[in-house]
């Protein structure tokens, strides 16, 4: 019997496809369904460029991921990169904590969203809806990597398509384009001024992280040297399109101002062009929640399979259910950790954090990349980056996490 299809090993059972639907599903989230507004408010018309930056900031990191996942193709990926860059356990196994904290503390935020929002539809008990949804969402991704990607790739198209219907009844509203272009280019040579315009990256930057998500179901992957990077790659490029298209068709409907104001942006884009309640973009927004929920719950369970597999952790994390093909006490742990932040109630602060912790994990794996590339070569047919790349990676995420720490001080 082959060593990948043993019932002791996690079930390699996700393709191209499937891997990219599952790291849009991560990327394209809730966020975006909300921070329309935050970054018309903060950027005005600048705002898509704000977009268009962010990408290339992020990009930096998503191309160091991609490589890395192609040297080191295990779960708990970060962790096991900065183990290969500085030759620190200790450190690695930090890394591959503040992963699992950033990925709990997410999940049970969005957990805590999603009752916010069925409680305005449906009178319920918020309390007994966090319980239900945390339980039933561990469970899904107890019952399986196919069935959990699967159920999150099909939520992911409907995200995705929630975004499509809205730039497609806007594309009329790119006929005022011409109208408002010095609006949209950056000062000298328009009127966005570049210093909204960086204040907008840093807020768009946030809507592109979760593509290191994917890398902790490299042990789930077909072909993982080759699918792995390409289902980065990918993720990022259709994000970049999509949040640009999106923000430049709501900035010819409504105004930055009118964006701003809005607390469900999406369903009032959708509502000044097609008119009616908007309830449809809200049951998308509550899919789109939930999907977020479900793929941080997977993550952090593979990160502390991947750290108990390499002997970081007790090794009853790394046990794999003959049936499931999944780790189920790790899944278990994993759940039982949203449903207690979730229950706790105020959340929110907590979840400020998790792009700082994500933003440190960022630095690290980008300098550890650099190290590497210093002294190996890379498998042969592995994707390869200039070693210049994970460098302006470093500097860009420590940049971030400055600005973070300082924004926290003061």
């Amino acid at each position: 019997m082959d060593d990948q299809d043993s019932p002791a090993r996690l079930k390699r059972a996700l393709n191209l496809p499937l891997l990219t639907l599952y790291g849009l599903g991560s990327v394209i989230g809730a966020g975006i369904y909300a921070l329309v507004g935050e970054i018309a408010g903060v950027a005005g018309y600048g705002a898509p460029l704000s977009f268009v930056v962010a990408a290339v900031v992020a990009g930096f990191t998503a191309c160091s991921f991609a490589e890395l996942a192609g040297r080191y193709p295990r779960a708990a990926g970060a962790a096991l990169y900065v183990q290969q860059g500085f030759g620190a356990p200790r450190l690695a196994l930090a890394v591959g904590l503040l992963m699992t904290l950033a990925g709990t503390v997410s999940s049970a935020a969005l957990v805590n969203a999603f009752a916010g929002y069925f409680t305005n539809y449906v009178a319920a008990p918020a309390a007994a809806v966090v319980v239900v949804t945390a339980i039933g969402l561990a469970g899904l991704a107890a019952w399986g990597i196919a069935q959990s990607v699967a159920v999150a790739a099909t939520i992911t198209v409907v995200e995705i398509g929630g975004l499509v219907v809205v730039i497609g009844l806007g594309l009329p509203s790119l006929a005022e384009l011409p109208a408002h272009g010095a609006d949209f280019l950056p000062a000298p040579v328009g009127n966005a001024g570049i210093g909204a315009v960086l204040l907008g990256v840093t807020l768009a930057f946030y809507a592109f992280i979760g593509f290191e998500d994917m890398i902790d179901v490299a042990e789930e992957v077909k072909d993982v040297r080759l699918t792995m990077p390409r289902a980065i790659l990918l993720t990022l490029g259709v994000s970049t399109v999509l949040y640009a298209l999106l923000m430049t068709t709501a900035l010819t409907t409504l105004t930055p101002a009118e964006l701003a104001a809005s607390g469900a942006p999406l369903a009032d884009l959708f509502r000044a062009h097609a008119g009616g309640s908007g309830l449809g973009m809200g049951v998308v927004a509550m899919f789109a929640i939930l999907n977020g929920a479900l793929v941080q719950i997977v993550m952090a369970s593979r990160v502390l399979y991947g750290l108990s597999s390499r002997g970081q952790l007790p090794a009853i994390l790394s046990r794999v259910h003959g049936g499931t093909r999944t780790p189920l006490i790790a899944t278990a742990i994993a759940g039982g950790a949203v449903l207690t932040l979730a229950l706790i109630g105020d959340v929110g602060g907590l979840a400020s954090t998790t792009s700082l912790l994500i933003l440190v994990v960022f630095a690290g794996v980008n300098l550890a990349l650099w190290r590497i590339k210093g002294r190996l070569s890379a498998p042969e047919g592995a994707y390869t980056f200039p070693r210049s790349v994970p460098a302006a990676g470093f500097v860009l995420s420590s940049t971030f996490v400055l600005r973070e720490l300082w924004l926290l001080v003061h």
